[in-house]
């Protein structure tokens, strides 16, 4: 389906921080500079599907669309062949833009329309797609606890509807253009434990778990608003976004669950648990750690990633994310250690490659290496010699 199963994703959050700060992840980690650069790494690795990002306030002025600030992208895919889950809205929108107006959803579905035709000019072959990045996650972020711009409170479910309906208006944009577009549908996959023994508690976690977590998927599966004009066919890939911190106690902000707590549900439990509620087939699209728990953290999802595939549930790869060290959103000055790569933040930026995760995903590629089929084997591992080149000089 992908041209690897494990896949790499860059940082592209663009916006406003709950500091009122203008954030540019992309520019931050020079990635719009060092993506050739980057994209060479990572075929190294053996890695050749990337999520990587249209950043929306950047092209889009006032409806007009300047596209240069993609370009190096697009170039530097063709070059290295490098197949791109093209993120369209994460987090940032045109200053101009108001979420919760009618105006958004048909200026949204505008500028997908416009990412459609540029990507088809110049891109032959699969396109893929995110058209909203974490719907839930901004909804709450944006629309609750004013994290990100509009910085508005009490209006999560709001949002969280002017968010779908913007994303299914903008794949049928796409698909007008590009009728064999595929879609991933990134969004966190979180589970809570009832704060205590109360029936109440049991309740709004049972809420929590069975509801809240899937209304995005369900919207646009046409399961929940039907009215939005949600279908599977919309629905298509379910992305699971899946980080350390995705288990905690229920209402209790900070209280995550520790990898032995028995409260805590196996990674592989969650999927097939997606899986079976929509029959769709399934990325995790996100997941990471942190400094020296990367390397454990990749062991662990080589064993997550394994029992799916024998348990036959259409898990089509995992996404490491971020694949380079990023700054914190809402301290801009704060380096977060996290990815393949992590960044010497003098001069240049040089990437300096995290050895003991490194390992870890090579022993990781051999033990799923058995599951795939033939066709995806075929295409799979690292290019002949590069990986020695990456572990002997750290930054190639």
């Amino acid at each position: 389906m992908f041209k690897s199963f494990f896949q790499a994703g860059f940082e592209c959050t663009t916006g406003y921080n709950r500091d009122g700060q203008w954030i540019d992840l992309v520019e931050d980690t020079l990635h719009h500079l060092h993506v050739g650069e980057d994209y060479r790494r990572l075929r190294a690795a053996g890695i050749a599907t990337v999520r990587d990002a249209i950043r929306w306030p950047l092209v889009d002025r006032n409806g007009r669309y300047d596209f240069s600030s993609a370009w190096p992208v697009v170039d530097m895919a063709k070059r290295y062949r490098m197949e791109v889950i093209w993120d369209l809205f994460h987090y940032g929108y045109p200053d101009d833009v108001e979420l919760l107006s009618g105006a958004f959803i048909d200026r949204f579905a505008a500028y997908c329309k416009a990412c459609a035709q540029f990507l088809r000019r110049h891109l032959r072959g699969q396109l893929w797609f995110t058209p909203v990045n974490e719907p839930s996650y901004m909804s709450w972020a944006a629309g609750d606890a004013a994290h990100f711009a509009p910085h508005l409170s009490g209006r999560a479910f709001d949002l969280k509807v002017a968010l779908i309906q913007a994303a299914i208006r903008g794949i049928d944009a796409i698909r007008a253009w590009v009728p064999d577009a595929r879609f991933v549908h990134a969004d966190p996959l979180c589970r809570v434990a009832p704060r205590n023994d109360s029936l109440d508690a049991a309740t709004a976690a049972r809420r929590f778990n069975e509801e809240s977590v899937f209304e995005a998927w369900d919207m646009l599966a046409g399961r929940l608003l039907p009215e939005l004009g949600g279908s599977l066919a919309h629905l298509d890939v379910v992305g699971v976004n899946y980080y350390w911190n995705c288990q905690w106690v229920h209402g209790e902000d900070g209280s995550w669950l520790d990898p032995d707590d028995p409260r805590r549900m196996p990674l592989s439990t969650l999927v097939e648990q997606a899986w079976r509620r929509y029959g769709a087939e399934v990325l995790i699209s996100e997941t990471s750690h942190w400094g020296e728990h990367r390397a454990g953290w990749m062991e662990e999802l080589a064993g997550e990633a394994e029992q799916l595939l024998c348990a036959k549930v259409p898990l089509r790869g995992v996404c490491l994310y971020p694949v380079i060290g990023m700054l914190d959103w809402h301290a801009p000055r704060r380096w977060m250690p996290m990815g393949l790569w992590d960044i010497d933040h003098d001069g240049d930026m040089r990437r300096v490659l995290h050895a003991p995760m490194f390992k870890a995903l090579l022993r990781a590629q051999r033990r799923v290496l058995p599951h795939l089929t033939a066709q995806s084997a075929a295409a799979f591992g690292p290019l002949p010699g590069t990986a020695a080149e990456l572990s002997r000089t750290g930054t190639a």
